[in-house]
This record gives structure tokens, sequence and C-alpha cells, in this order.
């Protein structure tokens, strides 16, 4: 059995939100297994779902731009708020953003692609800037949407300055209809991305792996009932039902209007646009999500700088 040290028990204390004993018996459980730590915690009611695994930390900001029928996000991160508050470093992001759309929209090609203002590489361009700035700087993620007929609606959340902020959410809707229309509704929809996070624009486009995943906490929560194997399965059928209403884009209760789900809502802006609506993709990205910064103990340090 692996053994089950005391930064596992505080990282999953964090992660979850569970008292230390329930952490390390959890733990204990599943053989060190993190992931599945959380599951059996979920499954004993101890942890909830929806705790985010980690505290986001990166700073920077997130960019937006578009053109015709395309549209990127990019996530450029600095070490401080104080740097992304900076005009230099904002003329940087909005410059990257306005490269990534001469791209496939890879981190990969954009950062080899040209930074017109200085004639070298994005990744270069980024270096200097980490020269003259001081502050170390990287292009961590970018996405790009794209439709043959119709638009890509954009939102940028927290604006720090145009076209960039802390959250950036692109939604590519193909219709054959009024443009104008159409981009009215996906900022709405672009919003209510924002808003909840969805998982998929449908349920069955929902990660295979992530759903089966909530089906064994649910099927580990049912048994707790006691109750025979065949209600059960109605149960856990039930709960998976209601999971991806709740986490599909089109399914989900509008933000707008919650009267509405959003393929209702859609449907409803047919009679303006004049034609059919399909959403064809969707990206959502916050700045420093999944990325934990390492906690200070600022007394310790100066502690350990004066011993040496």
């Amino acid at each position: 059995m692996s053994e089950i040290t005391a930064a596992m028990v505080k990282e999953l204390r964090e992660k979850t939100g569970a008292g230390m004993m329930d952490c390390k018996k959890a733990l204990a459980e599943t053989n060190g297994d993190m992931e599945a730590a959380i599951d059996w915690l979920r499954a004993k009611g101890i942890a909830k779902a929806d705790k985010k695994s980690g505290r986001t930390a990166a700073e920077g900001l997130v960019g937006i731009a578009s053109a015709g029928t395309s549209a990127v996000v990019v996530e450029v991160n600095s070490e401080t708020d104080f740097v992304a508050r900076n005009d230099a470093f904002q003329d940087l992001v909005r410059g990257v953003a306005s490269v990534a759309l001469s791209t496939e929209g890879s981190v990969e090609a954009i950062s080899a692609a040209a930074y017109p203002a200085t004639g070298k590489s994005v990744t270069d361009t980024i270096k200097d800037a980490i020269a003259t700035i001081g502050e170390n700087m990287t292009l961590r993620r970018a996405a790009k949407l794209s439709v043959e007929d119709g638009v890509v609606a954009t939102y940028i959340h927290n604006a720090a300055a145009d076209g960039l902020g802390k959250l950036g959410v692109l939604v590519a809707l193909k219709s054959t209809g009024n443009k104008d229309a159409l981009n009215a509704i996906g900022r709405q929809v672009a919003m209510h991305i924002a808003a909840t996070n969805p998982l998929a624009v449908r349920a069955e486009e929902v990660d295979a792996a992530v759903a089966e995943r909530e089906r064994n906490v649910f099927i580990e929560q049912s048994r707790a009932s006691g109750k025979p194997d065949n209600i059960i399965e109605k149960m856990v059928d039930g709960r998976m039902r209601k999971f991806f209403e709740e986490v599909a884009l089109l399914s989900q209760a509008f933000v707008i209007n919650p009267d509405l789900t959003v393929a209702a809502a859609l449907k409803e802006a047919e009679k303006e646009i004049g034609a059919p609506v399909e959403i064809t993709g969707m990206v959502r990205l916050l700045l420093g999500e999944g990325v934990e910064k390492e906690e200070t103990d600022f007394a310790a340090e100066v502690a350990a700088a004066v011993k040496h």
C-alpha cells in the first residue's frame, strides 16, 4: 500500500474541503490515488461535486480578436496583476490575439507566427517584453472558432480594456439569416456560457470519461440507500439525465430568461434572424484556470534569509 503523507492529506483537504481524518481515510481506501479519493469522498457525501481542484492564481489577461466569420481567444500570463494593468502588456496581448487570427489557432502556430510590430516571432517578441518589463510571461492557451456562414460571437467578462479581461468566451453560430440579429443572440449565449461554464454544447458531446465518473459516484451514493439493484439502476439513470441537463449548454436554463432553455431561446430568436440557427462550437477561457499558485509564508522566508 502507498504511504499516505501529510502533504497528500493537505492537498486533498484543499481540493474537497473535507476534514483531515476523512481525507486520510479516503486516501487509505484508494491506495493514495488522489482522484479516486475525491470520488470516494463525494460518494460518501463528504465533498461537493463542484469543488474546484486547487486555486487558480496565474495573473495576466485573456484577449479576444475577431474578423469576418472567425474569432480567437488567447491567454497570456504574467506573474502579477500589476503587470496585467500595464499598457505595454495590454498592447502585447492585443497583438498576440490579432496575430492568432491569421493562424489555425494553436499555441504552437501562434508562437511561431510573425509579430508585425517587431518583425520577430511571437515567442521572441514575448521574450523581448520579458526583458523590458522585467517579469516572466507566457502564451499559455489559445483557441479559434470559424463558421462558413454565420457569426462567431464573443464576450469578455471583467474587461480590463477593449477586448481584454479575465474571462473570454467564443460561440460559433451557423445560420444564413440576419447577421446582426444572429450576433445579438450569440453574445447573450456567450454571456450565458461565461456564467454557467457548460461542459459541452449537447449532452451526447459530454466527455465519456467524465460521464462514466459521475455515474460511478451516483451508483455508490445510491447503494447507500439499501434499495435493490433494479431500483438503484433507475435512480442512477434519473440522476444522469439531470446531470446532462445541467452540464450541456442547449438544455440549460437560459440565464437571460430562465423560463427557456438555451435551445428554446435560440428557436425563439430564429423568428427575428429569419433562418435556423445551429451552435457549432464554444470556447471559454478563464484566466489562470487549472494553475495553482505556490503559497508563500513571508515570515518563514524572512526567517530563512536571516539564518543564511
